[in-house]
C-alpha cells in the first residue's frame, strides 16, 4: 500500500497539477487511512463499502468535523480511482459511501468602508510601506488565494493590459486589475521591489526584507499587523480578503459566472455561497419603504 501512495502522491503531483497545500491534505488523510487499514489488519484491495462506512463512523467518534470527514473520503475515492487507473482494482469501494452533510459556513465579509479603512493604512514612505500598499489593494483586487499570491512570478503580471495571469492549481486564469490596484503594483514593482531583490534573475513578485519570496506566514502577519492600525475588530485574514471581493462584485452587479471563474472555483456550488451576501439590506429597505412594515 505504501509503494501504491507514493504513486498515487506523484500521480496527484504531475499530472494532476494541485497546489502543494491541497497536496499536503491528501498526504495526511491516506496516511490515516493506511494507519487504519494496518490497525485492523485489512487489504486494502479489498476493502467494502461497510468498512469504508466504519472507518468514516470511527472519525465521526474521534470527533472529526463532517467537513473533515468528507474530504476524508473524497481522498480515499480519489485514491481507488487511481487503483482503477491503474488496473490494480476493478471496483471503487467508496460507491455509494455518502458524505456526512457539512453545513456551509457564512464568510467574513467586511464593509466597504472597512476595506477602504485597511487599505489606506500602509503609507508609501518606505520600501516596505509601498510593497505592503501593493500587496493589500492587489489581494482585494483579485481575490486570490495566499498561495496564489505568493506563487506569482513578475512575468505573470501584465501592466500594458492590466491582468495578472494566475497560474495555480490546475486552471491557469486571467483577473483584471483596477486603476488603484495596478498604480499600487507599479509603483511598486518600479521603486521598491528593484532595491529589495537580491539578484537580477529572482522572479518573485512578492518578496520580504531579504529580498525572497514572501511566505504564507508573511502574507498573514502584514494583514494582522494593518488590521490592528486600523482598529477594526473584525477578524481579518487574507482569505476575508477574498470573500469581502466576491461578494462587493456580486453587489455591484457582477454575475455568479464571471466571479466564479475569477475566484478560480471549479464548481459554482462553491461561488453561490456570496448570494446570502446580495439583498442582506433587503430587511432595511422593506421596512423603510412598506407604509404596513
Amino acid at each position: 500500500m505504501e509503494k501504491q501512495i507514493k504513486l498515487f502522491l506523484e500521480f496527484l503531483q504531475n499530472d494532476k497539477k494541485l497546489s502543494s497545500n491541497t497536496l499536503q491534505s491528501y498526504k495526511r488523510d491516506i496516511l490515516q487511512y493506511q494507519s487504519y487499514i494496518d490497525e485492523n489488519q485489512l487489504n486494502y484491495l479489498k476493502i467494502d463499502k461497510e468498512q469504508l462506512e466504519k472507518y468514516l463512523k470511527n472519525l465521526g467518534k474521534a470527533n472529526k468535523k463532517p467537513s473533515t470527514i468528507s474530504r476524508n473520503l473524497a481522498t480515499i475515492r480519489a485514491f481507488y480511482q487511481y487503483l482503477i487507473r491503474t488496473k490494480k482494482v476493478k471496483k471503487d469501494p467508496t460507491e455509494g459511501v455518502h458524505s456526512p452533510k457539512v453545513e456551509k459556513k457564512i464568510p467574513s465579509v467586511l464593509t466597504a468602508k472597512e476595506v477602504e479603512l485597511l487599505l489606506n493604512q500602509p503609507k508609501n514612505i518606505d520600501l516596505k510601506g509601498i510593497r505592503d500598499k501593493a500587496m493589500l489593494e492587489f489581494a482585494y483586487a483579485t481575490g486570490m488565494r495566499v498561495t496564489e499570491i505568493i506563487s506569482l512570478d513578475i512575468t505573470d503580471v501584465n501592466v500594458e493590459e492590466s491582468y495578472v495571469v494566475c497560474n495555480s492549481g490546475s486552471n491557469k486564469r486571467n483577473i483584471p486589475l483596477g486603476s488603484m490596484s495596478l498604480q499600487a503594483l507599479v509603483e511598486y514593482i518600479e521603486k521598491a521591489r528593484p532595491i529589495l531583490i537580491k539578484n537580477e534573475t529572482d522572479k518573485a513578485l512578492f518578496v520580504n526584507i531579504n529580498g525572497k519570496r514572501l511566505t504564507r506566514q508573511g502574507f498573514w502577519k502584514i494583514v494582522k499587523y494593518y488590521k490592528e492600525q486600523a482598529h477594526i475588530s473584525k477578524e481579518i485574514t487574507p482569505h476575508v480578503l477574498r470573500h469581502s471581493f466576491a461578494t462587493h462584485l456580486l453587489r455591484n452587479g457582477a454575475d455568479l459566472k464571471s466571479i466564479q471563474t475569477m475566484l478560480g472555483h471549479s464548481d459554482i456550488s462553491s461561488t453561490q455561497v456570496y448570494m446570502q451576501f446580495k439583498n442582506e439590506n433587503l430587511q432595511d429597505i422593506y421596512n423603510k419603504a412598506h407604509p404596513r412594515a
